[in-house]
């Protein structure tokens, strides 16, 4: 039976909603009726025009906060933003990832290794997530069963890594991996209601992805909406004995 079913009045947080997969996600739950409110976090204002648009239309069900997920200290105000209002969550996507920028791209060699550009993927790819899930615990707490998802990527898998490169991003979702892998484990003794996974979208027409599109199959290059269904179809399908595994978007278990 599908966890979503077995709800009403479901509290869901998107974090990082501004744009792609977790814009994706809000939009989806917007025209779900089981969701009774949703969180949606973004980090510039000038990039959420459309998360805030969304928000301005839909007052009384999506509530927009902004913070750095990298600043734990906005975290601690969001959560307490949360909890003024609500005393439970259900789902909690974290969608923040971090591939590349103005400043910033994938190493091809070891020549490109530098480690301000490391640090910078490990502080949103992977440390970020552990914050949330130390700060949203209490959200958590509850007799109902819920769901802690991070998005990750096959790339994070070492046992797949086949080409090298991109060192920064494959071992800062490495990195997410274990944090989320490890969280599960407390989790389970002191959430023990609510699945922690870490879940691999494919190949998303996004920001993120653009500039590597050239050499992926149409077939294989999945719209927002796509992905976004697709995980939401693994998300609906979890059991308590899939927390602190890692998915694929198509269902199968990806290996570390």
């Amino acid at each position: 039976m599908s966890l979503i079913n077995q709800i009403s009045n479901i509290n869901v947080l998107i974090v990082g909603a501004s744009q792609g997969i977790g814009l994706g996600f809000v939009q989806k739950f917007l025209q779900d009726d089981r969701i009774a409110k949703i969180y949606a976090t973004y980090r510039q204002r000038e990039s959420a025009d459309q998360l805030i648009t969304l928000e301005s239309e839909n007052s009384e069900k999506l509530t927009c906060l902004q913070i750095d997920i990298t600043d734990e200290s906005q975290i601690i105000e969001a959560v307490q933003k949360i909890r003024a209002e609500v005393n439970k969550l259900h789902f909690v996507i974290n969608c923040v990832g971090l591939l590349h920028d103005e400043t910033l791209q994938p190493e091809k060699s070891l020549r490109q290794i530098n480690p301000d550009n490391l640090l910078r993927y490990f502080q949103v790819n992977s440390i970020a997530s552990v914050l949330l899930a130390k700060h949203l615990l209490p959200l958590f707490r509850h007799q109902e069963r819920s769901i802690f998802a991070s998005i990750s990527a096959k790339i994070g898998s070492i046992g797949d890594n086949q080409l090298g490169g991109w060192y920064g991003y494959r071992a800062s979702k490495a990195a997410l991996n274990m944090f989320m892998r490890t969280v599960a484990i407390e989790y389970n003794r002191t959430s023990p209601k609510t699945i922690v996974v870490t879940l691999h979208p494919g190949t998303t027409d996004t920001r993120l992805s653009h500039p590597f599109q050239g050499n992926v199959p149409a077939e294989k290059l999945f719209s927002v909406e796509r992905t976004v269904s697709q995980l939401l179809t693994v998300i609906e399908q979890l059991q308590q004995e899939d927390s602190g595994q890692f998915f694929s978007w198509d269902g199968s278990r990806l290996p570390w």
